[in-house]
This record gives structure tokens, C-alpha cells and sequence, in this order.
């Protein structure tokens, strides 16, 4: 291990509180890994810890890019590979927290990442998937990369792969498979939130909402939106915010976006809860119903020291 500790988990898990905690015990620092904590301005439907909830600790990953921005897994390693290092070379303990599963799987790795480069070429595929259709995009792919084709489904990752082949001549599978054969850059403590009861898990998913709504989430949105970010950008796109647009928009009521939002928030948990468990080095916590964050983080501080001894 070097002096890296990666804590994953689904949505309202209580990630971020293990974190601080950790980091306060360890003389750490908090590097986060949510694809949503990156952007400006959207703090309470990304549920975006608070200067009082960081409780002084430092928070790298957050507040970088405007709205209106797309922010690659390519350029989240960019960033995030220097402080995690700066960290280490400090003697501190970098915790990398979040449940972005690509992200964190990537950051770890080492990932490398065929180039973006500016030569019209995704421009020109995004015309051509516009003209001729998915179907079409998805038939060009299966003659190219048939392993890709079979994988992938939705339309920006699919543009992606064309791109990558026609500029590098390599497909996306042996441009992965290359990648997967390199040691990883880093050897972290993997430590994974879960809940004994699945109920409790989206009760606290339920309530969060809540909160959020509480908290002014909806005026949030107006915000976003009075700035100029387009309803249709990636980052509005995410679950909790383009349920709220539809209900300004007047397409549905806010109950029931904030209905959408519960359960799709509790689809994405089970994502992430998928994603993570393919990792055979994680070190699962799970959560007894009533046990309070404090137990949590004892159980957490004792793996630390099995994996020190």
C-alpha cells in the first residue's frame, strides 16, 4: 500500500463522512471522485460536501469546470494523478472517495487514453449518427471493433470508438486491452460502504432528496439555467437535475420529478454497487441498521492497521 486509501460505494452511503474522518485520523487528504463534484455551481443536487461538512480537511476534484462542459474520464486522471502524487511525496495518506466506479478504476490504473484530438473527426460522426441514424452508427462499429459493438450502446460512447479508430487507427478493445496489461500506477487499501438491509440504503436515498429539496435544489436549477448552461448539457443531464427541469418546463409536477429522481437514484446505486463488486481487493463495510457513523469509521480505522501490520 501507498499511503492511498480509496473508499467506494453507492449514492448516500456516507462516503464523504468516512472520508473526513479518515483523513483527519491518517494526516490525510481528501481527493474526490464523483463526475458530478467537478462542476461549478451545482452543490446541492450533487450532494457536494460543504466547507463545514470538509470540516477543514482539503478537498482536491472539486469546482473545476463550468456546467456547460463535458469532462472525460481522460481529463479527470489528468488532474487527479498530480495531486494524488503531491500527496504521497508530502507523506500524507491521499483518500480518493467518490462512486464514480470508471473514474476511480482509471485514476488507480494509470490509465492511458487514446488522444481527443481537434480535427473535426467526432464532428463529422456526430453529423453522420445525426443523419443516418444509431443503427447505422452501431452496423459501422460491428465491421470495425465487433467485441466494442457488442458492448457498447449508447451514442457518445459509440462516437468515441469510431473517433478513436479512424484517428489512431487502433480500435477502442485493443487500444483497453493494451491499457489492462500495465501494472497499476498505484496499490491503494480498497474500502467499500454497503448496507446488511438494502431498505435502509434507500431510505437514506429517499431522505436525501428530500433535503435537497429543502435546501433550495429547485432554485438551484433556476440558477443554472438563468446563467445561460443549456437544459440539454451533459452535466443538467444528470439524475436530480433533469427531473426538475421537466418539471419547470411544465412536463411533469415537482412530486413527481422528485419521485423520478428517488427512484432513479436507487437504479444508480445498484449500478455502482455492480461496478464495485467486480473488484476482488475490496474491503466491504456493511452497514447494521441503527449503526451510527462512528462505528463505521472504527471498523475502517481497523482495517487500516490489518493492512499496516
Amino acid at each position: 500500500m501507498n499511503n492511498i486509501i480509496c473508499i467506494a460505494g453507492p449514492t448516500a452511503s456516507g462516503k464523504t463522512a468516512l472520508a473526513v474522518d479518515l483523513a483527519k485520523a491518517l494526516n490525510g487528504e481528501v481527493v474526490s471522485c464523483d463526475s458530478m463534484y467537478v462542476y461549478k455551481y451545482m452543490n446541492i443536487g450533487t450532494a457536494k460536501p460543504s466547507l463545514e461538512e470538509q470540516q477543514g480537511i482539503p478537498h482536491h476534484m472539486i469546482d473545476l469546470a463550468e456546467p456547460d462542459e463535458d469532462f472525460p474520464v481522460s481529463r479527470y486522471c489528468e488532474l487527479a494523478t498530480p495531486i494524488v502524487d503531491d500527496i504521497i511525496s508530502r507523506e500524507k495518506t491521499a483518500i480518493i472517495a467518490g462512486g464514480t466506479g470508471l473514474y476511480m478504476d482509471a485514476l488507480i490504473k494509470g490509465n492511458t487514453f487514446a488522444p481527443y484530438p481537434s480535427t473535426g473527426c467526432r464532428e463529422r460522426l456526430e453529423a453522420q449518427a445525426d443523419q443516418m441514424g444509431m443503427e447505422y452508427m452501431q452496423n459501422l462499429l460491428q465491421s470495425i471493433d465487433p467485441e466494442a459493438a457488442a458492448r457498447i450502446h449508447d451514442r457518445k460512447r459509440l462516437i468515441r470508438a469510431l473517433e478513436v479508430y479512424y484517428e489512431t487507427g487502433e480500435t477502442i478493445t485493443a487500444h483497453n486491452l493494451k491499457t489492462q496489461a500495465i501494472p497499476p500506477r498505484y496499490n491503494p487499501l480498497w474500502i467499500g460502504l454497503d448496507f446488511e438491509d438494502r431498505a435502509e440504503l434507500y431510505s437514506r436515498i429517499d431522505r436525501r432528496v428530500d433535503i435537497m429539496l429543502e435546501m433550495g435544489l429547485v432554485e438551484e436549477i433556476k440558477e443554472l439555467l438563468a446563467r445561460g448552461v443549456p437544459a440539454k448539457c451533459t452535466a443538467l443531464q444528470a439524475i436530480g437535475y433533469k427531473e426538475f427541469i421537466a418539471a419547470l418546463e411544465g412536463e411533469i409536477t415537482v412530486s413527481e420529478a422528485a419521485d423520478q429522481v428517488r427512484q432513479s437514484s436507487r437504479r444508480y446505486a445498484k449500478r455502482q454497487l455492480t461496478w464495485f463488486r467486480r473488484n476482488e481487493n475490496m474491503n466491504w463495510i456493511k452497514r447494521k441498521t441503527g449503526q451510527s457513523s462512528d462505528e463505521i469509521f472504527a471498523l475502517a480505522r481497523q482495517l487500516v492497521k490489518d493492512i499496516d501490520n
